[in-house]
């Protein structure tokens, strides 16, 4: 029987494409091994395989041919790294950089010009340097090879060229011409680069760090014995143990509040710019922020399983979830780099054999072309980016389960939005009872709350608070029955009821002339109606209204502006609110009284005349239309574990004014990876044809090249500072 195993593996140097292309070629290659996954927020890999096929040490193995070091994800991994496994490569690259330094210091003092120490003594003859600098220089290729060069072998013996086997033949090359200076220059310099990208991918941890260090690590847990209050460590209270939180501190978990009010700050979960009110019955989530009275809440989730812990581990897991344009850029850096390798072979061979050219100087620009070939700044720009963008979007409060689904954000062209909790605020409450036929008021909230309680509904939540409010004593629903998409039926106090929409009534046959006018009048003013009637008559009727989002028409308007070309609203309500909300806000195509299976013909009907479509929901009951839609949105997901599943994109608040952020973030973010190609791409462009006029130089190149990896970073890390902006309501 097949014995299927999923291990963790914490990899050392784990920072760009290049180490995940590796770690494919050698660990994905063994028998037994049937997927892996790579999350380069937190230097991982997790490996799927068969314990009978192949074993740990096998794939401990198959990663150090890639020239990488791997640890086990053991509780305090990170703590017990060595010294040398956190700073080595910083010390070995500073190293390199004092002996480049000594050996050009000591070459000027010895040989008395400057000039010739930068050319490269005379014409390159190596008695033009001193014994001290060409050490000095030695050592620097040394040390800063020295996490290049296991990569480089690992990658000649799998006859699969990448950049670290660029710059080793780049390197090799310079010492066999005795450029000593340029070889250590060539070495430091891509260590540096090198040194640079694992930082800018540490910038990007950092900022998912952040995150996990919001939650507090012990609580103040009541003991429900003798009432006592001692601290533990969150990851030892229960669920449905009684926790203080004084003003000024952080909530250490999710819970729902049971003593005193306050208000909370739940930027850190949700993006609210306003601290939120809290009362007893209200929700709250670990890592917001009490801000005004000591209240104390009911835990309702472990540590493990909180809103923020389920966030953290989301957007580290979309790393795995990679855009195109970072599926292209690695497809095209696998064929980019032995096309460079050939053409350096080419621009050293050709000229001297059929135009006479000098052998050595044509073999010194090959060995530019290597160097400048070199697709650090290439491979580096879209990761780095995405990253950035994701980090910067969870801070925001807009959860992105990874970059395949922000970079469909960027290329939208029409929006299908639920009505209920997107456009308006989800929290309907009763305009009107109107009893009818002999019946009283309290008679029909008895039956209608009867009924809703069996549901979640925003309008049966609407009934039933008013019933609450009212203090209606409810009885007991039996033989209670859900009429999909239409209402509900039940035995109350031994006689059969039933409650719904004017479609459910119309079905019945007990629509008189003057009720349908009543109910019509009502539903042109944009109210909701759920009709309560009996086997012989309808009882009364309930009008229960919705407010529309202060700022759903601008958020239309900035849509527009974006470049989405159609917004249309989904609802199952009537025709007349759903007419009336459209005609608020500014939307395009409306459509009413829709069942589930309605929304999603719908979606996938505007899926084929707009190709790239996102349906905006709750991320529950829109499921099916958020599955057929190009990208689905889950609006308010915070606490909502389904609508943190559900959605490719869950924005944690109720706030409509993020989708608009979200697209122009998106649109951002692929103009600046476009940015980063384009100019990387350019950049080696023009040194090629230099190399070609016989003019660069390797140190020149190498300058070049990591002075590209320093710019697509401080571009790609611009998105960090990515916040959203207030709408005018």
């Amino acid at each position: 029987m097949k014995n299927d195993s999923n291990e963790t593996y914490r990899i050392i140097g784990l920072d760009c494409a290049e180490e995940v292309g590796a770690l494919k070629a050698t660990v994905g290659k063994l028998d037994g091994v049937d997927q892996l996954d790579f999350n380069l927020l937190n230097g991982t890999m997790t490996v799927s395989f068969s314990k009978e096929t192949v074993g740990e040490a096998q794939i401990r193995a198959a990663v150090a041919k890639a020239g990488l070091k791997v640890q086990p994800m053991n509780v305090g991994t990170e703590e017990k790294a060595s010294f040398w496994q956190r700073q080595g490569r910083k010390i070995m690259c500073i190293l390199s950089g004092v002996l480049v330094a000594a050996g050009f210091v000591s070459h000027v003092v010895l040989h008395g010009s400057l000039l010739d120490a930068l050319a490269g003594g005379e014409g390159g003859d190596a008695h033009g340097f001193p014994l001290i600098s060409i050490v000095a220089y030695l050592g620097a290729v040394v040390t800063g090879s020295w996490y290049v060069a296991p990569k480089a072998i690992s990658s000649a013996r799998r006859l699969r060229a990448d950049m670290n086997l660029l710059m080793i033949i780049a390197v090799l090359g310079a010492l066999l011409i005795e450029e000593w200076f340029e070889a250590a220059a060539v070495a430091f310099l891509f260590s540096f680069s090198l040194l640079l990208e694992s930082w800018s991918v540490g910038r990007a941890r950092c900022a998912i760090q952040s995150l996990m260090d919001l939650s507090p690590v012990t609580a103040r847990y009541i003991c429900p014995s003798d009432g006592d209050i001692m601290e533990k460590p969150v990851s030892e209270v229960p669920v449905g143990a009684t926790v203080l939180v004084r003003p000024g501190e952080k909530f250490p978990l999710d819970g729902v509040v049971s003593k005193g009010s306050t208000s909370v700050n739940q930027a850190p979960i949700t993006g609210e710019s306003m601290p939120v009110s809290k009362e007893p019955g209200d929700e709250v989530f670990a890592g917001t922020i009490n801000e005004d009275g000591a209240v104390e809440f009911r835990s309702s989730k472990l540590a493990a399983d909180t809103t923020l812990s389920r966030i953290i581990h989301m957007v580290e897991d979309a790393q795995s979830r990679r855009a195109p344009s970072e599926q292209w850029v690695e497809k095209f850096a696998r064929y980019y780099t032995p096309t460079m390798i050939l053409l350096a072979v080419l621009i050293a061979v050709i000229p001297p054999v059929l135009f006479g050219g000098a052998w050595g100087d044509w073999f010194y620009q090959a060995l530019v072309i290597l160097v400048i070939a070199c697709p650090c700044a290439l491979v580096i720009s879209t990761p780095v980016s995405i990253v950035a963008a994701l980090a910067s979007s969870a801070r925001a409060g807009v959860l992105i389960k990874g970059g395949a689904y922000l970079e469909a954000a960027a290329h939208l062209n029409a929006i299908a939005m639920d009505k209920t909790g997107t456009i308006t605020h989800g929290k309907p409450e009763v305009q009107e009872v109107i009893p009818l036929n002999n019946h009283t008021r309290t008679e029909l909230l008895e039956r209608a709350a009867a009924m809703e309680a069996h549901s979640d509904h925003p309008l049966a939540r609407a009934i039933l608070r008013l019933a609450e409010k009212e203090r209606i004593d409810v009885p007991q629903a039996e033989e209670f029955q859900a009429i999909k998409g239409k209402g509900a039926s039940a035995t109350i106090h031994g006689r059969p009821f039933w409650l719904g929409s004017h479609r459910l009534l119309h079905e019945k046959k007990m629509e008189t002339s003057e009720l349908h006018r009543q109910i019509e009048a009502m539903e042109d003013a944009g109210h909701s109606m759920v009709i309560i009637g009996n086997e012989e008559h309808v009882c009364g009727l309930i009008s229960i209204a919705d407010t529309i989002r202060g700022h759903a028409a601008a958020v239309i308007d900035e849509l527009k502006k974006t470049g989405i070309q159609h917004v249309v609203m989904l609802t199952g309500d009537n025709q007349g609110t759903a007419d009336a909300i459209a005609k608020t806000v500014g939307l395009d195509e409306v459509h009413a009284e829709l069942l589930p299976e309605d929304k999603l013909k719908i979606v996938e009907e505007l899926v084929r005349r707009y190709k790239h479509v996102a349906m905006v929901g709750d991320g529950i009951n829109d499921a099916p239309a958020l599955a057929a839609a190009s990208l689905g949105i889950a609006m308010g997901a915070a606490g909502t574990d389904a609508a943190i599943e559900t959605a490719d994109i869950a924005l944690m608040s109720d706030d409509l004014t993020r989708i608009p952020w979200l697209v122009r973030h998106a649109q951002r973010t692929l103009r600046i990876i476009r940015q980063n190609i384009t100019f990387a791409l350019g950049l080696k462009l023009v040194f090629m044809g230099l190399a070609l006029a016989n003019i660069a130089t390797l140190w020149m190149a190498i300058a070049a090249d990591m002075g590209a990896s320093l710019i697509v970073i401080a571009n790609a890390l611009r998105l960090l500072q990515s916040t959203p902006k207030k709408l005018s309501a």
